[in-house]
């Protein structure tokens, strides 16, 4: 009962921190559309990656007409798991049109130009062949013309912003999550096996400690991704055998005061084994402070990543990295279109600072713990 009332302590006291809060529900909010991305975003083709070179640059609340010509091959048969996961190859083709018009059982459009009051190339296509890719007549154009809006506008290739922004925070999630998982692993047992064996297992552990600690992060981080690959996979390793140190140091503290606690001792003289003394009574008592060092290995997982991928180290095209899609269009900062690289830094800034506020609010909450004894 007391360990119940203590827990609801900890939680009205995290929830007394409005940043914290706040903070939290973004970082739910950005889980569930990192989820559900390919569900909600207009462009779910794989990666958000249907380019449209004749409506590239567009500013945000961008319409346009669109003709939708179905394709002769398309395999509508993903199932609705395949569709969430990986997105789902369009069964049309989209074409901006300036002006179209029916004529002799002939649909005539004009391409697309930018330029008001100009119309491109003159196009024709028979009404018998706008078919759902089984055969049949049209039977309402309104299923094959419509007008489109780009809620964020189109980077420099045509394609949607908002729908490569909401994939971007998939990647972003995934690199975070993973590389503090794999922090999290080594750090945890390397952590505990020194700090609960002490003596050379203590000083072997620490002298790779400190090894890894002298070397810079970024630098540490390229030199992996050199070693293993370009790619998204590489960027989880990467990150996750640079980040485990923090975790690691913090363990071996807690657990080397852990150890002379009289449940340890009684363990010891119940005759547990090392293994069920570390990993069923030390760890689960000082999980408090892991989960500090979690949160803010996420935040710097997440600059990583996007750090690589501006260089060219990380997820490789057409993945929709935040930090590519910086380096994509950092060169228009100084011209009209400065919200193509603004709007990934910003979407970076804010997942970072929430991951950095959740983190110092579970803090400021252990710190309290003397108060409920």
């Amino acid at each position: 009962m007391s360990s119940t009332n203590s827990s609801y302590e900890y939680l009205k006291r995290f929830a007394e921190s409005l940043p914290s809060l706040i903070s939290l529900i973004v970082i739910l909010c950005s889980v569930l559309l990192a989820i559900f991305c390919y569900v909600l975003m207009p462009d779910s083709s794989p990666n958000a990656n249907t380019m449209n070179l004749s409506i590239s640059l567009q500013k945000p609340g961008f319409k346009v007409e669109v003709i939708k010509i179905p394709q002769q091959n398309n395999d509508d048969q993903n199932s609705w798991i395949e569709m969430l996961f990986t997105g789902r190859e369009r069964a049309y083709k989209e074409i901006a049109v300036s002006k179209w018009e029916i004529k002799n059982d002939s649909l005539i459009y004009f391409l697309y130009t930018g330029i008001d009051g100009e119309l491109g190339m003159e196009n024709r296509i028979p009404l018998s062949e706008l078919h759902d890719g089984r055969g049949g007549e049209v039977e309402d154009l309104d299923k094959y013309i419509e007008t489109k809006t780009y809620w964020l506008g189109t980077d420099r290739y045509g394609r949607d912003m908002l729908s490569r922004m909401l994939a971007g925070t998939r990647v972003s999630l995934s690199v975070g999550f993973i590389s503090v998982l794999i922090s999290l692993l080594l750090g945890i047992t390397l952590g505990a096996l020194a700090g609960y064996f002490k003596g050379w297992v203590d000083d072997l552990i620490m002298f790779l400690i400190n090894i890894i600690w002298s070397i810079p992060t970024l630098l540490l981080v390229v030199a992996i991704t050199f070693a293993l690959g370009k790619g998204f996979v590489q960027v989880f390793i990467a990150v996750g055998l640079t980040m485990w140190v923090d975790a690691a140091r913090i363990v071996r503290g807690q657990v080397l005061s852990a150890r002379e606690y009289d449940y340890v001792e009684a363990g010891r003289a119940l005759g547990f084994s090392h293994s069920r003394i570390i990993f069923k009574h030390i760890l689960p008592n000082i999980m408090g402070p892991v989960a500090v060092v979690a949160a803010s290995n996420f935040a710097s997982a997440i600059l990583l990543e996007a750090g690589l991928s501006f260089l060219g180290l990380g997820a490789q095209p057409p993945t929709p990295s935040w930090g590519m899609m910086v380096k994509d269009h950092y060169g228009y900062l100084v011209l009209d279109a400065a919200y193509l690289a603004l709007l990934p830094g910003f979407a970076i800034f804010i997942m970072v600072l929430c991951f950095t506020l959740v983190g110092n609010g579970i803090r400021d909450t252990l710190d309290t713990k003397e108060s409920y004894l």
